[in-house]
């Protein structure tokens, strides 16, 4: 394979050349061979040094384009056209479209540019193959720019062969500068129709039809989080992930410790990726799509060492990017494997233009007031509500029936459907993922988007009123009815710092990006059991003992939930491990503070599979918890499997910010016991900077703080259970109730002594419970006592901070 440039091609001037190679062109071409050729070009050049691999080819240039126009002499008889058209009236606009793109493909080529491409073509023939493949895409001159993005309004042709085939599409590609969302899109940003030049891209194809393709972005696009990179990935050619027609698998990969030469793969989420596009050998076209067998959609399409490659791509990417710009640049990259060698690549890059572009001082959050019957469930997109009366349109010709302020319902959505999704007050769509046509416009135009719901428009109506949550985390609602909501506002600017440290209390690690966006020091609390009831659903023990599970259908239900597992403990791990690991990674390297689990009998019981593992207990709030049941022979194989999960979060991802902490630690003797068992499975205490915390909650705790400082290196206060244990009440019975109050005198002594006794030893000691967030008077009084931090609900975060900070101007 050749990869030489000509000595002709070498001294051709950039401005006046009709076709330039990628190896001829950068970063700096913009104007010549748009966004997309000239990043091509910039990786070839700068990073295929660094291993990122990216197929060669070739552009035409604006210069070719204008050549094109002014030849025939019909940029007057365009700039006529759309003079007259009216861009608020779709009709208008996809009559307009059709007369410019029909004026476009019945005027030639001129001779010069016809030569100009067919000896290019024939050049990358000479280095890759007789009638080599290869796909043919438009790059307009001021696409990709970060306050207004062309990507996706003109059109691609994949799969292209021949000289003839070849001519055909770059002439599509001129056509497409006039499709209807191009002249849109122009329309509402401004922009001169014929000041937009139209560069197209021959590239050499990847065959990822025989493999797999997809989009990765080195944001998280739902929160605009730094750290992490998203991939999303399915079979065949990429169009199908861009256009949202599938639904892909997805991975998140925390980039920091990735350069530390950590494995970091947050998340693993497995898509339906229902078909494929392939190549059409025997048909009439170049693509077409196909049925993925069952045994396919079931699998990954990535292994896990390719999920972490293309991540340091994507970071080198990034790195190189915004070294050229001078500040951070997330990048919108896609990908494609080739199915003949194995081989991974890059087929484009460009700036990410929506979260990037977000200022970062303000912080909304959407409450939803009430609830009702759910329509349609999917990926959110966004993080905000939006409701009005449901429009269904399944097909493109029907766009004109919809009304601004209504919700768009489809299978999906392409750059067609732009003019009326700016109108939408949410969308939602049956297919696609996060990184989808649909979920990309929901972001640039703010509204909030559910996608990938398979059924939507059969379970919503045409003319149902509708509200469209995204603000519940990760699975996007569509409820029935328009349902009242508030929407809070606070800027982050001018924050004053504290003294004492400001965590946080996590329980949802879908959520966790968002709240990363909160300026706290960390988390003081990350309960376990949210992870474990809601992503694990299984009894530990009934993973360890599947075989022996006495009820047939509680077997065959943790079968199905752990199909992709031979042996089932694994899963637990895997999936805590991802919970957790996703919750270090949005603090990281500010401490995260996480509980062992501290489920009680009765709940543990109620895990399925549960019932045949635990005791029947009077009162299991003061039973077998918490520490007592760690070294116990009756469940230390499960707690072992806790273990493995946070020592893969800090030994394998890096994440050495994750700080344990055991739960209702009776004595010192029995913390002894669990720091043993814990060394047991790898998490040994002092080894890798890793401290071990326990909760301050049993009055024996308090009295023997001392004993416990021995043994820990922090105490983490729990409000509600110490309240409980000094008052004697039970603070689930309604007969007590009124008297549960952490600012009785009782509890604040006990309080006091705690701070007073850790501080003396040198622990660092905090509070996780309920009463800072509730009872400012009782924050003020742990100011004052001394305490190290206070880990509050991320409502109060902010106006706790205003408070503690004019306490500490008084002190």
């Amino acid at each position: 394979m050749v990869n030489t440039l000509s000595k002709a091609a070498k001294n051709v001037r950039k401005e006046t050349a009709l076709v330039l190679w990628y190896e001829q062109v950068n970063n700096q071409d913009v104007g010549i061979v748009g966004g997309k050729n000239a990043s091509l070009g910039e990786m070839i050049q700068q990073l295929k040094a660094k291993g990122v691999n990216v197929p060669n080819g070739f552009a035409t240039t604006a210069n070719a384009f204008r050549h094109f126009i002014a030849n025939a002499g019909i940029e007057e008889k365009l700039r006529e056209l759309f003079s007259r058209m009216d861009i608020n009236d779709v009709n208008s606009l996809q009559k307009t479209g059709k007369k410019a793109r029909s004026l476009i493909l019945h005027t030639p080529f001129p001779d010069n540019l016809k030569v100009a491409i067919t000896e290019a073509y024939q050049e990358l023939c000479d280095r890759y193959g007789e009638e080599t493949d290869v796909a043919v895409r438009s790059s307009a001159t001021a696409e990709d720019l970060p306050e207004a993005s062309f990507a996706g309004q003109q059109e691609t042709y994949l799969n292209i062969h021949g000289v003839k085939g070849v001519l055909e599409a770059c002439h599509k590609c001129f056509a497409s500068l006039f499709t209807n969302r191009a002249i849109s899109y122009r329309e509402n940003h401004g922009f001169d129709h014929l000041a937009v030049a139209l560069s197209v891209g021959v590239q050499k194809m990847v065959r990822s039809d025989l493999a797999s393709a997809g989009v990765m972005f080195s944001i998280d696009t739902e929160t605009g989080f730094k750290n992490a990179a998203l991939i999303t990935a399915s079979y065949g050619l990429g169009e199908n992930v861009v256009q949202g027609s599938v639904n892909p698998d997805e991975y998140l990969v925390f980039k920091p410790t990735l350069k530390e030469g950590y494995q970091p793969i947050l998340e693993k989420r497995l898509g339906t990726k229902g078909m494929k596009m392939v190549y059409d050998m025997e048909g009439s076209k170049q693509t077409r799509n196909v049925s993925v067998p069952q045994r396919d959609r079931a699998q990954y399409c990535l292994t896990d060492e390719e999920v972490l490659q293309l991540s340091r791509w994507a970071i080198a990417i990034e790195d190189h990017y915004s070294n050229l710009r001078g500040q951070n640049t997330p990048m919108d990259i896609e990908w494609a494997k080739d199915g003949l060698t194995g081989e991974l690549f890059i087929v484009q890059a460009r700036p990410e233009t929506v979260q990037s572009q977000k200022a970062g001082n303000l912080l909304e959050t959407y409450h939803l007031q009430d609830h009702s019957t759910v329509l349609a469930t999917g990926r959110s997109v966004g993080a905000s509500i939006g409701q009005g009366k449901a429009r269904v349109i399944v097909n493109a010709k029907n766009l004109d029936r919809f009304k601004p302020g209504e919700v768009l319902v489809t299978k999906r959505t392409d750059p067609d459907w732009e003019p009326i999704m700016k109108q939408a007050s949410a969308i939602v769509t049956d297919q696609g993922g996060r990184t989808c046509h649909a979920a990309i416009i929901a972001r640039e135009m703010g509204i909030p988007a559910i996608v990938g719901c398979g059924d939507a428009t059969q379970m919503i109506a045409s003319g149902q009123e509708v509200t469209v949550c995204c603000s519940e985390g990760e699975e996007g609602k569509v409820y029935e009815g328009l349902l009242p909501f508030d929407v809070e506002q606070a800027t982050l600017d001018d924050l004053p710092q504290t003294r004492t440290q400001i965590l946080m209390n996590i329980g949802n690690p879908d959520q966790v990006f968002s709240l990363a966006n909160i300026p706290a020091d960390g988390v003081g609390l990350a309960r376990l059991e949210f992870i474990i009831t809601n992503h694990i659903k299984v009894h530990p023990l009934a993973l360890l003992y599947f075989d022996q599970l006495q009820d047939e259908r509680i077997q065959d239900q943790i079968a199905d939930i752990t199909a992709d597992y031979d042996y089932k403990p694994d899963f637990f791990v895997d999936q805590l491990a991802r919970g957790v690991g996703m919750i270090s990674a949005a603090f990281y390297p500010k401490p995260v503070i996480v509980r062992m689990s501290d489920f009680k009998t009765n709940e543990y019981a109620n895990l399925i599979g549960g019932q045949q593992f635990e005791p029947k207990e009077e009162n299991p709030m003061l039973g077998w918890r918490g520490a007592s049941r760690y070294s116990d022979p009756n469940y230390c194989e499960a707690f072992a499997l806790e273990c493995r999960a946070l020592k893969k979060v800090r030994d394998e991802m890096g994440l050495t910010n994750l700080i344990p902490m055991i739960p209702f630690c009776r004595t010192p003797d029995e913390g002894r016991k669990v720091i043993a068992e814990m060394a047991k499975h790898g998490l040994e205490q002092g080894v890798n900077g890793l401290e071990v915390y326990v909760m301050c909650e049993l009055p024996s705790n308090v009295i023997l703080a001392d004993e416990f400082s021995e043994v820990f290196d922090g105490f983490s206060i729990g409000s509600n259970d110490l309240t409980q244990l000094t008052l004697g009440l039970d603070r689930d019975s309604a007969l007590v109730a009124h008297l549960f109050d952490e600012r009785n005198e009782a509890v604040k002594r006990m309080v006091k002594l705690a701070i007073e006794t850790a501080k003396k030893n040198g622990r660092k000691i905090g509070i996780c419970g309920q009463a800072p967030s509730d009872y400012p008077e009782f924050a003020q009084f742990l100011v004052e006592a001394g305490i190290d931090s206070m880990s509050l609900n991320p409502d109060s975060v902010l106006k706790t901070i205003l408070s503690i900070a004019e306490v500490e101007k008084q002190i």
